[in-house]
């Protein structure tokens, strides 16, 4: 609690002792849109894997007593912690960390994890069932792994192309000449040996406000071993307005 008496956080366990680790954590910044819901059933509907810990960061002020709700949902192997302070890390918000998508809410939540294995899920994307299990198969020995995602229209929900353009891993699409790109939302640390990394998710390479953390992180990562999951088990929305739509539509590859 902080002094006004507001609550900054809550536990929902498993049953199981919280210091033993889980098999994978999952962190997750929101601004408690409604699309979290779909986020969040995602997760729970995870298969062929043990333990899972939601870390859920709420980036803006508000009331998180729906999200609560949801959370009492999760199946039993799955336990939640949700930060939820009194103000945002980021300055998009007032804060003071130049990550406009969580501030510093991805470095904080990933060293907070009870496990050395976290992936990342934004609230308004999802994952195929299989996602979790694909990724902890490839990232064993490594430092990171990656699944691929597929490309769905924001408003009508209907899945495009399997994306060939951008997160498609080291030195490949549209980024290539910068070393490639992987969203967040298809990547796996192993954060033991990526912790010289981990404060990254609340910069950006120009020192300026923006969007850009993925791409900061992905810089830093992309020369360690790595894996590959082959599957496109990654749901990610675009709108009519993204760049992706139009190489579609021209039929470019890269």
């Amino acid at each position: 609690m902080h002094r006004s008496g507001q609550e900054i956080g809550r536990y929902f366990g498993d049953g199981a002792d919280p210091q033993a680790p889980v098999q994978v954590g999952v962190v997750m910044p929101t601004i408690l849109r409604p699309c979290l819901e779909i986020a969040l059933g995602s997760v729970f509907a995870q298969e062929g894997v043990g333990r899972i810990q939601i870390l859920i960061g709420v980036d803006k002020p508000g009331d998180p007593q729906p999200l609560y709700r949801l959370l009492e949902k999760r199946p039993a192997n799955v336990s939640a912690l949700v930060v939820a302070l009194p103000y945002s890390t980021s300055v998009r918000h007032g804060g003071p960390h130049v990550a406009t998508d969580g501030g510093g809410l991805r470095s904080i939540l990933t060293f907070m994890a009870n496990s050395r294995h976290v992936a990342y899920l934004d609230d308004d994307n999802s994952w195929e069932p299989n996602h979790l299990a694909g990724l902890l198969q490839a990232v064993q020995g490594k430092v990171w792994a990656f699944s691929h995602r597929l490309l769905i229209d924001e408003e009508s929900g209907e899945p495009l192309a399997v994306d060939r353009w951008d997160s498609v891993g080291v030195g490949k699409g549209r980024f290539a000449a910068q070393g490639g790109l992987v969203d967040p939302n298809c990547l796996i640390l192993d954060k033991v040996a990526a912790a010289r990394v981990l404060g990254r998710w609340a910069e950006t390479a120009d020192g300026r406000p923006g969007v850009t953390a993925d791409r900061h992180v992905f810089a830093a990562l992309k020369d360690s071993a790595h894996g590959e999951s082959p599957q496109a088990t990654v749901r990610y929305g675009i709108r009519k307005t993204n760049v992706l739509h139009q190489l579609m539509a021209r039929g470019i590859e890269f």
